[in-house]
């Protein structure tokens, strides 16, 4: 920690200068550029980036040039899940210390809208998030975030698992929508890294029984040894009708959509008890989604769209320190800045087994 304190007033010593940063100038076209170092204002903090992990959302807008209708029409720096050292403080600012390593929420929010006075920031119509065309996120060496949105980690947690507090936060907030009860059982369509991490929460929660479908073998066999879950491969057998089977036609009671594939939500639906519940948290790559309204109505079905999430770091951090979900066997590769294309690459191609990839800076 020492060195780090005096490697970052160093930095800071030096005044004004340029920063390396990759920008996406267009599909699959990232290029790495000198920009200006970024100066902190009042109650603002300059962070040294240590580590970002290249999220589902980040791939969307390198291949697709879009979510939605979030549309990337000016080169942006992508990147939102991210660990990094305080490297300086703007006036005001207090709680924080220049070499702290802090986990940091992508997520500035208004604080003055209905959604954010009642307690629902992730709902802030004038969010400013990392990474979302306009706003700028942090592929980049330095970047600037308000204070309250850092989190200092503790020292047996270090960057890359700082970085997967993010999507670690998703899974909390996803759970937590599903009002999941001890004792009661789960199915998780898509075991990527946010169903992966559904899945941990949701045993560390009290479930009974989690299954888990994926179309890819090596993620498959990922979940069984991570969460020892009951795994089906959707593209070889009927997994909607293999884990009726296994709860005795009656389902579970909670559905947790992580894949964003087209026939994902209505396979949640299908596996959903009657009166169970459906929780949204998966990305479709066309701005549509399907649910069959016979079988939602009949069912009862509660179906909730999971909208990021809020207040989930201090519990995210405890859930790590404490052994409770084990988020760094999730990052399976590392990669420089200089080789953020490669990187992206990998990810976008579901190349060598990668399940989340982070770009260390």
């Amino acid at each position: 920690m020492d060195s780090k304190i005096v490697e970052l007033k160093q930095s800071q010593a030096k005044g004004p200068r340029t920063m390396r940063a990759a920008r996406l100038h267009g599909i699959r076209e990232l290029r790495l550029e000198n920009l200006p170092w970024p100066t902190p204002g009042p109650g603002e903090v300059l962070l040294k980036v240590a580590a970002v992990g290249i999220c589902g959302s980040d791939v969307h807008y390198y291949v697709d040039g879009r979510i939605g209708d979030q549309v990337v029409t000016d080169p942006i720096i992508e990147g939102h899940e991210f660990s990094a050292w305080v490297a300086g403080l703007g006036s005001g600012v207090e709680g924080l210390e220049i070499g702290q390593l802090v986990a940091v929420e992508p997520g500035i929010h208004c604080g003055e809208c209905e959604s954010c006075q009642q307690g629902h920031p992730n709902l802030c119509p004038k969010v400013r998030f990392c990474g979302t065309p306009p706003i700028n996120g942090v592929f980049a060496e330095y970047t600037i975030m308000p204070a309250e949105n850092c989190f200092a980690l503790p020292e047996e947690l270090g960057p890359a698992e700082g970085a997967m507090l993010e999507p670690l936060g998703i899974a909390i907030h996803t759970v937590d929508l599903g009002h999941l009860k001890p004792g009661q059982t789960v199915a998780v369509l898509g075991a990527g890294p946010i169903g992966l991490l559904i899945a941990a929460v949701a045993r560390a929660a009290g479930a009974a029984e989690i299954y888990i479908t994926e179309p890819l073998a090596y993620r498959r066999q990922f979940a069984r040894d991570y969460i020892a879950a009951s795994t089906f491969d959707p593209h070889q057998t009927d997994a909607v009708a293999e884990i009726m089977r296994l709860t005795g036609g009656r389902g579970v009671d909670v559905a947790f959509e992580a894949a964003g594939a087209p026939e994902t939500p209505n396979q949640a639906a299908a596996l959903a008890r009657p009166g169970g519940k459906v929780v949204i948290a998966g990305i479709p790559s066309t701005d549509s989604m399907v649910l069959t309204a016979s079988t939602t109505r009949r069912k009862g079905l509660t179906i909730k769209l999971v909208r990021r999430m809020k207040h989930t770091y201090p519990r995210a951090i405890r859930l790590v320190q404490t052994g409770m979900v084990d988020v760094a066997s999730l990052v399976t590769h590392r990669f420089p800045l200089a080789r953020i294309a490669e990187a992206f690459e990998m990810v976008a191609a579901y190349d060598d087994g990668v399940l989340r990839a982070i770009v260390e800076i």
